[in-house]
């Protein structure tokens, strides 16, 4: 008796191991968190998005951490029902370090401001890239730490 539950229990542990390490692997973790990331700025949880964003964050419009995150909360402060989608992403890994790339659309319901970032956003041809640093030794604690799109230009006078 002693013996079979002895097998049952190592057959469990071995096969949530194998589970563990095929869910950390950083192509599934860099897309979890692009995804995860996306959904929290739709609903508009800032300490959620916030979590995210790693403390070294700088993207090519200047912006650090406590920037981008006011930005994103007057940007999207009278959007309603808004979706950030992408499509065919590629993911480019280097030991510690990620860029997710992907063409990024938003819908949304009607509103002046709404529009203005469908407009901005959905013409742009480049695609978005995303930098995620993994910021420890465990294998889910990635951190975004820049975004680029050459194409979209964020002048400082319009905030």
């Amino acid at each position: 008796m002693f013996r079979n539950a002895f097998y049952v229990g190592l057959a469990l542990a071995l096969l949530i191991g194998f589970w563990l390490l095929w869910l950390w692997q950083p192509e599934r973790q860099i897309n979890r968190h692009t995804e995860d990331l996306f959904h929290k700025i739709e609903r508009k949880d800032w300490s959620g998005t916030s979590a995210f964003v790693g403390v070294e964050y700088l993207d090519q419009w200047g912006q650090d951490r406590a920037l981008l995150l006011t930005r994103m909360r007057s940007a999207f402060a009278y959007v309603r029902d808004v979706k950030i989608r992408h499509a065919n992403p590629t993911l480019e890994i280097e030991e510690r370090r990620a860029v997710w790339r992907a063409k990024i659309t938003i819908e949304g319901g009607d509103g002046e401001i709404t529009a203005i970032l469908k407009e901005r956003v959905n013409s742009l041809a480049t695609p978005f890239e995303l930098e995620w640093h993994q910021v420890s030794g465990k294998p889910w604690n990635w951190k975004l730490t820049s975004v680029r799109n050459h194409d979209l230009e964020l002048p400082a006078g319009e905030w």
